[in-house]
Order: C-alpha cells, then sequence, then structure tokens
C-alpha cells in the first residue's frame, strides 16, 4: 500500500501582521449547527429523566449500535421516524417546518409498536427495529427487526405520518416462518435497509447472514416480493440460493446512487466499501470481480486496497451523485471517494482528502470527537457532511468541497456538537451513544438519535453564509 505523508498545519515564518478586520474575507457558518433552546432541543423516553427535554413515548434505546440508519424524514419534511430498539417500535413525529420542531401526536397516530405497547399502534414483527427508511411517494415506511429477523412495511398517512401495518402477509417479511409474514431468503440478522429513487426496490443488509436481499416494491400497495434464484440475493457464500459476493461480511451501511445504477455497501467484519450496479428495469445486482466491485484495507483477491476502512459502517452518496463518504468504526474516520458517474466506480480521495480520523494518521486529516462514528449525512445542497460518533457522544461537522468532494472538519467548536466534555467542541444535550443522523429536506436542520440518553435531539442548520462585521 502507497501512503501519502501526513500533510502538517501550515506555519509560515515572518508572515505580515493580520490585515484590519474590514478586510478580512467572509466566513463561512454555512453547515455549522445550534441545538434548539429548551425542551425544542431534545426528545427522551417518558421513562428517562433529562432536564431541559420534553418527554415522548416509544423511545427506549433508539439507534442501538447496530443501528446507523435509525432516524428518517420523510421527503415532504413533515415527519421523523426513529427506530427505538428497546422499545421496540417506530416513534413518530411531526415536524414544525419553520423552526424544526419536532411533536409526538397522542395515541396511536404517535408511534406504532409490538403489541401496541406505550398506547401506540400495533406492530407486528418489530422485535428491535434498528433501521427505518420512508419511501419517496411518502407512501410507505421500511424497519429491519434485528430480533425478529424481519422487515416491517408500514402504511404511511401523510396528513398526519400515521403508521398501520397489514395483518395479511404484506405486512412483513421474515427469514424463518413467522405469524401474518411471508418468508424471504438472506434476512439473518438485518441491520441496514435503503430504497431506491424510483420506488421500484428496497435492499436489506443482514449483518449477521452476511448478505444483502433484494425486493421488488409494489408502488402502489408497497408491498414486497423477493425475486427467485440468485436476483434475490447476494451473499458471502452460495446459500439459499443467493448468487455468490465479495468482502460481504456483516453489511452495516447502505446508499443507492440518485441515478439509480449503483448500490454502495459498507462491510463491517470485511471492513470493505461495496460496489453493485444495478439494473433499473429489474432491480438485480452484480458485482465486479477485477477489483473495482469493491475496496478493503487489507490486500483482498478481486478487490482494491484502500485506508482506514476498519469496521466499515454507514454509507452516503452526496447530491450531485459524485462523491460516496462511509464511517469506519473501528477506525474511528471518515473515509472519502470519488465516484465516476458513468460506471459508478470508485476511486479514494488523494492525500490527506482520504480520511479524517481520530488519532494522527498517515494519510489523513485530524478530526476531533470522532471515536466509533457511526451514521453520516450529506446535506441536500451538498455543502456539508455530519457524522454521529458514538462513543465521542458527538456530531461531527465538516465542510465539503462542491468541486473536488474533499471534506474538512470544520475549525474551533463549530466542528463539532457533544454531550461528552470536549473544551474544542460546543456543548449539546442527549447525545450519549448517538449513532444516527438526518438532514431535512429543506437543509434548515439536522436530527440526530442517541442510544444511552434514549434522546433524539434537533439541530437548527446555518443556511447562509456570514460575512465579519466591518468594525
Amino acid at each position: 500500500m502507497v501512503f501519502v505523508a501526513l500533510a502538517n498545519p501550515a506555519v509560515v515564518f515572518g508572515a505580515r501582521s493580520p490585515a484590519p478586520e474590514r478586510s478580512r474575507p467572509p466566513i463561512t457558518a454555512l453547515g455549522a449547527i445550534v441545538q434548539l433552546r429548551g425542551p425544542s432541543g431534545c426528545l427522551v423516553d417518558r421513562a428517562t429523566r433529562v432536564r431541559g427535554c420534553t418527554p415522548v413515548r416509544a423511545l427506549r434505546g433508539p439507534a442501538p449500535f447496530l443501528g446507523s440508519g435509525a432516524v428518517a424524514i420523510s421527503r415532504d419534511g413533515r415527519n421523523v421516524y426513529v427506530a427505538s430498539a428497546a422499545s421496540n417500535a417506530i416513534a413518530v413525529f411531526r415536524r414544525d417546518p419553520r423552526a424544526g420542531k419536532l411533536t409526538q401526536s397522542s395515541g396511536t397516530a404517535g408511534c406504532i409498536a409490538a403489541k401496541g405497547a406505550s398506547g401506540c399502534a400495533k406492530a407486528i414483527a418489530l422485535g428491535r427495529p434498528n433501521s427505518v427508511a420512508v419511501s419517496a411517494d411518502g407512501r410507505n415506511v421500511y424497519a429491519t427487526s434485528l430480533s425478529s429477523d424481519a422487515v416491517a412495511i408500514f402504511h404511511r398517512k401523510p396528513s398526519t405520518g400515521a403508521l398501520t401495518q397489514a395483518r395479511d402477509g404484506s405486512g412483513c417479511v421474515a427469514h424463518t416462518a413467522t405469524p401474518s409474514c411471508v418468508t424471504g431468503r438472506a434476512l439473518d440478522g438485518p441491520d441496514v435497509l435503503t430504497l431506491s429513487r424510483d420506488g421500484k426496490n428496497v435492499y436489506v443488509g443482514s449483518f449477521v447472514g452476511n448478505a444483502v436481499a433484494v425486493f421488488a416494491r409494489n408502488t402502489t400497495t408497497g408491498a414486497l416480493t423477493q425475486p427467485a434464484g440468485a436476483v434475490g440475493c447476494i451473499a458471502a457464500t452460495a446459500i439459499e440460493g443467493c448468487a455468490t459476493g465479495l468482502a460481504l461480511g456483516a453489511p452495516e451501511g447502505m446508499a443507492v446512487s440518485a441515478d439509480g445504477n449503483d448500490v454502495y455497501v459498507g462491510t463491517a467484519v470485511s471492513n470493505a466499501l461495496l460496489v453493485f450496479t444495478r439494473n433499473t428495469t429489474t432491480g438485480a445486482l452484480t458485482q465486479a470481480t477485477d477489483g473495482t466491485g469493491c475496496m478493503v484495507d487489507r490486500a483482498l483477491a478481486g478487490c482494491t486496497t484502500g485506508v482506514q476502512l476498519a469496521g466499515a459502517n454507514a454509507v452516503t452518496v452526496s447530491p450531485d451523485d459524485g462523491d460516496v463518504y462511509v464511517t469506519s468504526l473501528t477506525s474511528n474516520s471518515v473515509t472519502s471517494f470519488t465516484r465516476t458517474a458513468s460506471t459508478g466506480q470508485l476511486a479514494q480521495q488523494p492525500g490527506t482528502s482520504a480520511c479524517a480520523i481520530n488519532v494522527l494518521a498517515v494519510g489523513c486529516s485530524l478530526g476531533r470527537a470522532l471515536s466509533a462514528p457511526e451514521g453520516i449525512a450529506v446535506s441536500p445542497d451538498g455543502a456539508s457532511v455530519y457524522a454521529a460518533a458514538f462513543t465521542s457522544g458527538a456530531i461531527d461537522v465538516f465542510n465539503r468541497n462542491a468541486g473536488s468532494g474533499a471534506l474538512m472538519q470544520k475549525p474551533r467548536r463549530a466542528g463539532c456538537v457533544t454531550t461528552s466534555a470536549a473544551p474544542d467542541c460546543t456543548p449539546a444535550r442527549g447525545l450519549l451513544g448517538v449513532s444516527s443522523v438526518v438532514v431535512s429536506p429543506d437543509g434548515r436542520n439536522v436530527y440526530a438519535a442517541a442510544f444511552r440518553s434514549n434522546a433524539v435531539t434537533v439541530f437548527k442548520r446555518i443556511t447562509k453564509t456570514v460575512t465579519r462585521g466591518k468594525g
């Protein structure tokens, strides 16, 4: 492996004194986040005592350690959904589009849970949900259930965001025979799921099964059907009639390109980022074996070697489809890749743009409060990237270069918000064990879920460039 020397911070000797304040260039605050004041800034499960936060239902253990995709927001921006593992529930929140505040409706409209606990609507196959996604048309919400080995399918009421689930077999797909569910393949320990933008397919990564399951989605009813044979799944070994793939140990992150041509998967045990070509007609996935189908942190036949991919976790694609970003939990890093639109192939960014890491490391820029990063999100304007760091109890804020796709953590306290003690970060409430983060479609807010705090935090995102005063 060829490493690029670590770039030291620039130090200029004999430089002129700083220019007067009025001649300094504008300072961009774009992308910085500020927690909403008072109870609007965090929502916690009503059994948890956190001063200054709003108590809600069905929010115990949101975004578990295997749960970097546990928060989702509808495309219309009206609702935020949170997978709460310890509550065996999906919490439903209404969003104020102007202020970004979240509120929970009373009764069954505010949550859906196994056995209807906490006054929620009743759900089936919702044991320890850990990932949630909303279809682009807003008609359905889908969730993986780790202990149920299942995908739960919900109908969404657009006017309220409330969820209901069918009991005729179309409301869930399970790995083994489960009452009121149909049986699917490659769903052993599902950890993450994502939908194609055209709404035709749902893809599920199974952490325990070392596989990706493929489903065709009925765009009218939201029901899922798994194709027969190798089209329906790809696994690390030839099991259940699945196709065989490379570096598929423990899929934990997944994203579909905006053009719908490619699916990218982060695998925690294989320490890899995988590239699958998607058939936009059938939804089938294929993986190249010539080195372009996977990027790994150590040499593996058929894959290309990259840097800082140990424990590869969440994956996201930039809005312009030009870049792919991955959190790597064991490496304590965010890694950056350039995407070629015509082929979907990836190349790791050069030099210190390749990765941001929690400690000094050859070939990476230095990140702060970036211990055990899990969730990751890019703002709709492409200007910012946010990473949720589980052990740091922090959200790290990165500026994204629109031209190159390179990331640089914001300087000083604007670069991170945290509940843990960190003098170079901004203090925040309710972020202990944060592992999932999402940006609203209008770019005005950032929402995160924290397992140990039993909380959802609410931030205002700065959307304008701020210029220094002319003192």
